[in-house]
């Protein structure tokens, strides 16, 4: 876990699925779905049930282990993050993923809750873009292309 919680200390139970799928987001950088994380998991000789997958990952969210989001196709994805708030910019090709902070956005959330009356406020803000690799890549590839007649 990536403020080494243990999964007992925040009520989740430790079972051998949960402890290879912790295993697993502890190697990876990117956010996968739990089809990719299950098809991972198999290839890796795991045998466990896509089912099982998709509860063990929203218990670990539930229990605020792993972060998910969703994508622009409304899949949700997965990935074991730093302790502590912040935000995500993600590359919409590849899926790297960088986390971000913004005193910005903190201090705007809070006013704009303050202005209406809102309080315990909290907030996700996840950025989608191309990262420079995949922009690096795309450019080569069209320079690679014949030219049409």
């Amino acid at each position: 876990m990536a403020d080494n919680t243990s999964a007992k200390q925040v009520g989740v139970r430790s079972t051998r699925q949960r402890s290879a799928i912790s295993a697993l987001l502890s190697n990876i950088d990117e956010f996968r779905s739990a089809q990719e994380l299950h098809d991972e998991l198999r290839k890796r000789g795991e045998g466990i049930g896509l089912t099982t997958v998709y509860r063990t990952l929203q218990s670990l969210a539930d229990a605020g282990m792993v972060d998910v989001l969703r994508t622009d196709t409304g899949e949700s994805v997965y990935r074991q993050c730093s302790s502590g708030h912040h935000h995500h910019l993600v590359c919409r090709h590849c899926g790297r993923t960088v986390e971000v902070e913004g005193p910005t956005v903190e201090a705007w959330a809070e006013t704009i809750a303050s202005e209406h009356g809102f309080t315990e406020v909290s907030h996700t803000l996840e950025i989608f873009g191309t990262c420079r690799e995949c922009v690096r890549s795309r450019a080569d590839a069209e320079r690679d292309e014949p030219a049409s007649v």
